[in-house]
């Protein structure tokens, strides 16, 4: 199958995905040319406040939360120039919708990302994008197999979002997702930290909303 050229990329963090009530996902995205910028702005932003990475689960003294205040600015001057975007998804698995005895949380969480892209890569960059997406490998969806699966990928492949082979052609056919390279959070990577830090921003907000306030 012939390969696209890549022009944006896409990082994604899930916060509590298969435990608690409220849960997650945070896409950082942006054009491709700006990534290195972006990444030796925030690395500066870290450094400057005498922190290695920023985790939502981490901000557990005064400087941390300083640095992640200086975080919420730098994105926020960045989708105003409109050169980066933030979007969560947040669910609540007593709803209706998600409160289904047996519920697969893998397949389900591959619909959130299906409902994620749709409103972001679909919608809101433009329509020749072509993407390369990074997701935290500390997950249950194999983006391995996934991956692998783009590279060979038949017209044959049952459509539904729920399976591998038909989630991989929602990828490439509707999202034009050419490469997926999912990525150690250990490794600390900038905008992968940001999709961190919004999504577990999002569930707290939902799940402890007095002290979010605070």
């Amino acid at each position: 199958m012939t390969k696209w050229q890549i022009t944006h990329v896409g990082f994604s963090d899930e916060s509590n995905w298969s435990k608690g009530r409220f849960r997650s996902i945070g896409l950082v995205t942006c054009n491709l040319s700006d990534l290195i910028k972006f990444e030796n702005e925030f690395q500066k932003l870290l450094k400057d406040s005498k922190i290695s990475e920023i985790q939502w689960k981490k901000l557990n003294n005064a400087d941390r939360r300083n640095a992640a205040k200086k975080v919420c600015e730098f994105v926020l001057e960045k989708t105003r120039s409109r050169s980066m975007r933030i979007d969560v998804l947040i669910w609540d698995i007593e709803d209706s919708r998600h409160k289904i005895v047996g519920r697969d949380d893998i397949a389900n969480l591959q619909r959130m990302y299906y409902h994620l892209f749709s409103q972001v890569m679909k919608a809101r960059w433009p329509k020749d994008a072509v993407w390369c997406f990074r997701p935290d490998k500390h997950t249950n969806i194999d983006w391995m197999t996934i991956q692998a699966c783009l590279d060979n990928i038949a017209v044959s492949i049952d459509r539904a979002p729920v399976s591998n082979g038909g989630f991989c052609l929602q990828l490439r056919r509707e999202f034009r997702i050419e490469e997926i390279n999912a990525i150690a959070s250990s490794d600390h990577p900038p905008l992968l930290q940001i999709a961190d830090l919004f999504a577990g921003m999002a569930v707290f907000s939902r799940d402890k909303f007095k002290e979010y306030l605070e």
